[in-house]
Parts: C-alpha cells; structure tokens; sequence
C-alpha cells in the first residue's frame, strides 16, 4: 500500500463511517500512525439518504471527500481498498490492492441491509443503505412514473405508481412521509395526465406500533402524521416474498406493487477472519467488552454498528445510529492513546441523547432523556441536528439553502434520471444472453 514505516504504532481502521471518522480525529496530532481503509473516498450522512432517494436533495450535499475531512493531519493515511479479511496471528489486513500489518486494529465497517435470507426480496427489491443505491431507488420512482403514462392496463398503472415500505423504523416513516409529500404537491404538476391521486404509499411493519424504538406517544403521533398525509400503515404484518409484482405477506393482505423498498434490518458487515461463532452476536456484531476490545484480543477493538457491547440498560447492544458510533469513536481514541502512553484505559459509557424522526413538513417526534415533543418545533430540532452533524460547511448551506427553498417553494427540484436503474438491467440482461 506504499505506506511509509513509522517508529510510532500504526493504528490501522477499518471504515470511514460515523465511528471510524470520529476515532481519526481523535487521533489526529497524537503519537500515532493512522491509516484508515474504505471501499468509498467518502464519508456518507446517511440519515439523509431518503432525501436524496426523493429527489429533495442532491448526493454531493451528503457526502465529503475523507481526504479532505482529514487533510493536513500528520501521520494520517488514506487508502481507497475493499477489506478482504483479517489475519489476525500475523496482524495484517488484506485487501484488494495489498496487504498491510497493523499494531492496533479498529473495525468500523458499519451496517449493510439485512434480508434475513430472502433472495427474492433481495433482488427484486430496493435497499438504501449507499448513495448509489439512493440513486437507483430515485431513478426507479421516477422512470415508474414515465412508464404509467405509457401503458393503458390499469392494473399495470397502479402497480407502477403503488410502493410499499417495509420497516417502520425511522428510515421507513421518513421514507413513506417524504413520498406523500412528493405525491401531493408536486406529482399533480408534473404530471397533469395522470391520475397521481390513485398512487399509494404503504408503510408495513411487523410489529404492533411504528418507530418501536422511540416511546409510544412518539409512535402513535407519527402515525397520525402518516396518515394525514394519506399514507396506509399496516402493522402486525410480515412480508414473506416479493415476485417483482404481487408482494406476498403472513396474512392474506397481498400488494400489487413495481417498488418495494426493504428498511426493515440491517446487519454487521461482516469481514473473513473476525466471524468465529465465539465472538459473534445476534446481526451479525462482533461482541466487545467496555474498552472496545473484540472478545479474545488486545489489539482488535470494533465500534459503531459493527459492536456490540452488551451491559444492563444495553443487553443487545447500543443502538446501530450515528450518536453511538460517534461517542465510541472518541472514546477509543482517547483509550489508545493512554494503551499507547502505557495507562489503564477508561471504561464506555454511552450518553443517550435522545431519538428523533421526521414525518414531513412541519411534523416530527423527538425523545430526550426528560421530555418529549412532537410537530413544528420538533421538526426545527430535527433539522438543527442533523445540520449540526453533517460534515463540511458547504454541505451544511447546501443542504440549509435546498430545504429553506423546498419549503417556500414546496418543491424537490433533484429529481432527476441520472443513472437510468431499469436500462442497466436491461442493458446486464442483453450482455448475459449474449454471453450465453
């Protein structure tokens, strides 16, 4: 990897996420030599990935460079390479550009969609987990709405223009709020020759209230949102397949529908080398104690999504969210450079500061430790938040300036047909055939 040899320990990290940015940071200007690995040469906000999905907002406004995050920081390097595996007896990462040795180990590889085994669903569905994927699920609504001005079958033209929502989680309630929106104020101008208002959005969770991480108040609010704003909720209700037409559940509700959009779980990503069944958990976490450490190691430590450290009030493990991975990475930080100093490290303790989630304009639910809000002003504390959060400050007046004139304006001018989703498969299954 053309990494120069240092006389100081090389921290070696695993994922530019949330935790892996934060732990660089910490790092930067100590006595350490970082070098941080990802697939991608940036850092992805992806709570606001459904804005981009929605054409709200564009993808340069939620990502920045991680070279540029880091820039100027001494001993830091940045390699772009895809993890392969883990050796652990010889302390070396293997990649596909090379390999290299390590010191200290950290991984950070975040979360991926979790389909619990169904490749139907896997391929015929939508996840939104990446940027590119973001883009596809976008190109794929918008290209729907083309192709029901196209065809005279009414059924084909309600499955087009139908979607379903699976999880009701925070991704999936913002998801199905920011699709209402887009069907009540802007399709009927778009497209004035087609009935919009036959469009349905369907929000399907398996459990018996939406947002079931958040308090019930916050649950049963949302709801009342989603449903002002025309979409159907289904709870109790387990999808079982999907055909690419009729979505198939545990009851004998079926959905006729061209999109699904599968936010119902999400799993570790997982790495060759560190998924021994010893220290596995549940999603695929690898388990680690209150330092960070992975079970069985002193140089291998893991936070964010891809830990789980279990104690009383977190028996499954801190929540897979940005505020977990953040605080985690600071405080690693802080614990390698006492590992390296040669003092005792300080045990986590996470503070919870809350959970929030947006239903659309002007409708948000918000949990802090002592109170509880929801609408208007929750949907300001919303906003403030996750501008505060996002990294650069162009992103954070970008992003401002797109929401202030969407407001105004009721309008998500990004919609737009980038990277057309239907044609690449189209154009991959002429190239198999030709294979053949």
């Amino acid at each position: 990897m053309n990494i120069p040899q240092s006389s100081y320990p090389r921290v070696v990290i695993i994922g530019g996420g949330f935790g892996g940015i934060a732990l660089a940071k910490k790092l930067s200007k100590k006595d350490v030599q970082v070098v941080l690995l990802d697939k991608h040469n940036y850092h992805n906000f992806q709570p606001l990935l459904y804005q981009v999905s929605t054409g709200g907002l564009e993808p340069d406004s939620i990502a920045y460079p991680i070279r540029k995050v880091l820039q100027g920081y001494p001993n830091f390097f940045f390699r772009l390479a895809k993890v392969t595996s883990v050796d652990t007896m010889a302390r070396e990462v293997k990649t596909n550009i090379g390999e290299i040795t390590y010191d200290y180990l950290v991984v950070a590889a975040g979360s991926e969609t979790n389909f619990f085994g169904n490749k139907n669903i896997e391929t015929k569905g939508m996840a939104m987990k990446s940027i590119p994927q973001s883009l596809n699920l976008r190109s794929l609504i918008l290209e729907n709405f083309e192709q029901a001005l196209l065809t005279d079958d009414l059924h084909e033209r309600d499955a087009l223009m139908n979607f379903v929502i699976v999880g009701g989680g925070p991704t999936g309630v913002e998801l199905a709020g920011a699709l209402a929106e887009i069907k009540k104020g802007i399709l009927p101008k778009d497209y004035p020759d087609l009935d919009t208002r036959r469009a349905q959005i369907n929000l399907v969770q398996g459990g018996d209230r939406i947002l079931p991480a958040m308090s019930e108040v916050a649950s049963a609010k949302a709801e009342r949102f989603l449903e002002e704003l025309g979409v159907n909720v289904w709870k109790n209700i387990r999808v079982m397949d999907y055909d690419g037409n009729y979505v198939t559940t545990d009851t004998k509700t079926i959905f006729e529908t061209a999109t699904l959009v599968w936010a119902a779980g999400v799993q570790a990503v997982g790495i060759k080398g560190l998924d021994a069944k010893e220290f596995l958990c549940r999603g695929n976490r690898l388990r680690v104690n209150r330092f960070h450490q992975v079970e069985g190691f002193t140089e291998i430590f893991a936070i964010g999504d891809v830990a789980q450290m279990e104690s009383e009030d977190f028996p499954y493990g801190h929540p897979m969210m940005a505020q977990p991975a953040i605080q985690q990475g600071r405080s690693l930080g802080e614990n390698l450079v006492r590992l390296v100093e040669g003092l005792p490290m300080k045990p986590f303790v996470y503070k919870d500061k809350g959970s929030m989630a947006t239903v659309g304009r002007n409708k948000a639910v918000v949990d802090m430790k002592r109170v509880k809000f929801q609408g208007v002003f929750a949907w300001f504390v919303w906003m403030f938040v996750h501008l505060y959060f996002l990294i650069g400050f162009r992103n954070r007046v970008v992003v401002f300036i797109n929401w202030v004139y969407n407001y105004i304006r009721f309008d998500r001018e990004a919609r737009l047909i980038i990277r057309p989703y239907k044609k690449q498969n189209q154009e991959l299954k002429n190239q198999l055939n030709r294979g053949s």
